[in-house]
C-alpha cells in the first residue's frame, strides 16, 4: 500500500479523496494555485505544494509542476479526481513514466473513451447496445446530410471529443442541419481543438441512466447498480438519484450484467461510468466517464462501498474487496449539487462566505470545502458542495431532503439551493416523472 498520495484537483473532490486516504492510514499532499491557499483541502492535508497562479491552465493543468510536486514531497501515486487532468491520457502516461502510480485506468483506456467515436465503436464489439448513428465521423455538410437521412430526423450533431455538452446541436430536419453542423464543430474546435463530429438520433425524452463499474488487475469486474442523472440543464447534471424510479431489479440486473461482461473484455481498471439513454424500455449507449464522477456518493449511499477506497487499493495492485453476491441495493439516495449561482439565471456568483452552517442528522452527507470566511474564487467550475441524503425508500429521502435544504446556510454568496427547494416540490419530481429535457423546459415554464 501507499505510504504518501499526492491529490491533484481542489475543492469537495481533493477533501473527498484526503478523507479515503486518512482513513487507509496514508499521508496526503495538497496541490493549490496562488489563489487556493487557504482552501480547505490545503489546510487539512498533511502536506501543500503551491503549483501555479490562479488560472488553471498555469496550476492545475501544469503537469510539469504537479510531476514535480510529487518530487518535493516523495508522494509515490497520483489521485485525479475529476475534472482538469482527470481524463487526460498523456497525464497518465507522465505520471507513469516518472515513476509515480496514476490512479486511474490506463492510458489506452482513457484515450479510447475520450475520442467518442472511438468508444462507440468500442462498445459495439463488446455487446452494449448503442444510439443508431453514423459509422464514424461526418467531414462534410454534405455528408452529414446523407447520414442523418439514414438515421432519420431529428438527429443530434456531437463533438467526437466533446463533454459537458459543448459540440452538441439538434437539427430537427434537412433545413437544420447546415447550421447545427456548422455550429457544432465551430464550439468543439474552441473548446476541444478538435472539429471532429458525428450523428447520432435524436431521443424526444430519454432519461439519462448511468452505471458504476470497478475493475482490478486479476480479472474481477462489479456493477454497483445505476444512477439516474436526468436532471440537467444544457447537458449539465444538476441532481441525481440511486436508484433510478424508472428501472426495475430485472433490468438492473441485465443491464449491469451486460456492462460488467464489456468491461471485462476490455481489459478495464478502476472505476467507471458507462452512461446510456434510456427510452421505451431500451438501453443506448453514449458514453463512458473513465474516472470518478461527481455523483458517485448515491451509489456509495445505497451499497456502503467506498469507491475511492477502491480505487487506491486497485492502484496498489490488490483485488476488489467484495464479491458482486455481496453488493446490495439499500434504500434511496438523491445528490443535489449546490452550485454559487444564481438560482434562475445561473449567473455565477463567486465571494467571500460570510455564514456557513452544514444540515446533518440521520442518512445526510455534505460533500464541500465551504467554510464562513472563505472566498470562492471565479476561475473554477462554481460547484461548492454536493448535498447528498439516503433514507429507506424514495419518499422518506426526499422528505429529508428537503428538511436539509431547509436547513443549510450559505451567506454571502447565491447558490442553487432555493433551485432545489423548488424541485422538490415539483409534483413530476415526486413521482419520478421526469427526462432529460425536463428541467429545461420547467425553467422555462416559471419564468
Amino acid at each position: 500500500m501507499f505510504d504518501k498520495i499526492l491529490i491533484a484537483n481542489r475543492g469537495e473532490i481533493a477533501l473527498r479523496i484526503h478523507r479515503a486516504c486518512k482513513e487507509m492510514g496514508i499521508a496526503t499532499v495538497a496541490v493549490h494555485s496562488e489563489v487556493d491557499e487557504g482552501a480547505m483541502h490545503v489546510r487539512l492535508a498533511d502536506e501543500s505544494v503551491c503549483i501555479g497562479p490562479a488560472p488553471a491552465t498555469k496550476s492545475y493543468l501544469n503537469i510539469p509542476a504537479i510531476i514535480a510536486a510529487c518530487e518535493i514531497t516523495g508522494a509515490q501515486a497520483v489521485h485525479p479526481g475529476y475534472g482538469f487532468l482527470s481524463e487526460n491520457a498523456r497525464f497518465a502516461e507522465i505520471v507513469e513514466a516518472h515513476g509515480y502510480t496514476f490512479i486511474g485506468p490506463k492510458p489506452e483506456h482513457i484515450r479510447m473513451m475520450g475520442d467518442k467515436i472511438a468508444a462507440k465503436a468500442a462498445a459495439v464489439r463488446v455487446g452494449i447496445p448503442v444510439v443508431p448513428g453514423s459509422e464514424g465521423a461526418v467531414c462534410s455538410e454534405a455528408e452529414a446530410l446523407a447520414a442523418a437521412r439514414e438515421i432519420g430526423f431529428p438527429v443530434l450533431v456531437k463533438a467526437a471529443a466533446g463533454g459537458g455538452g459543448r459540440g452538441m446541436k439538434v437539427a430537427a430536419s434537412p433545413a437544420d442541419l447546415p447550421e447545427a453542423y456548422a455550429t457544432a464543430r465551430s464550439e468543439a474546435r474552441a473548446a476541444f481543438g478538435d472539429a471532429t463530429v458525428y450523428l447520432e438520433r435524436y431521443l424526444a425524452r430519454p432519461r439519462h441512466i448511468e452505471v458504476q463499474v470497478i475493475a482490478d488487475s486479476f480479472g474481477g469486474v462489479r456493477h454497483l447498480g445505476e444512477r439516474d442523472c436526468s436532471l440537467q440543464r444544457r447537458h449539465q447534471k444538476l441532481m441525481e438519484e440511486a436508484p433510478s424510479p424508472a428501472i426495475g431489479p430485472a433490468e438492473r440486473a441485465s443491464i449491469g450484467e451486460t456492462v460488467a461482461k464489456a468491461i471485462g473484455a476490455l481489459g478495464y481498471l478502476g472505476v467507471g461510468t458507462i452512461e446510456f439513454l434510456y427510452e421505451n424500455g431500451e438501453f443506448f449507449f453514449i458514453e463512458m466517464n473513465t474516472r470518478l464522477q461527481v455523483e458517485h456518493p448515491v451509489t456509495e449511499a445505497i451499497t456502503g462501498i467506498d469507491l475511492v477506497r477502491e480505487q487506491i487499493r486497485i492502484a496498489a495492485g490488490l483485488p476488489l474487496s467484495f464479491r458482486q453476491d455481496e453488493v446490495v441495493f439499500e434504500g434511496h439516495a438523491i445528490e443535489c449539487r449546490i452550485n454559487a449561482e444564481n438560482p434562475r439565471t445561473f449567473a455565477p456568483s463567486p465571494g467571500l462566505v460570510t455564514d456557513f452552517h452544514a444540515p446533518g442528522g440521520l442518512g445526510v452527507r455534505l460533500d464541500s470545502a465551504l467554510y464562513a470566511g472563505y472566498t470562492i474564487p471565479p476561475y473554477y467550475d462554481n460547484l461548492v458542495g454536493k448535498l447528498i441524503v439516503n433514507g429507506r425508500d424514495r419518499v422518506e429521502c426526499i422528505a429529508r431532503l428537503r428538511r436539509c435544504l431547509a436547513e443549510m446556510v450559505v451567506g454571502g454568496v447565491e447558490t442553487t439551493i432555493p433551485l432545489f427547494q423548488d424541485l422538490t416540490s415539483e409534483p413530476d419530481i415526486l413521482e419520478g416523472r421526469y427526462h432529460i429535457h425536463w428541467l429545461e423546459d420547467w425553467l422555462k415554464a416559471s419564468r
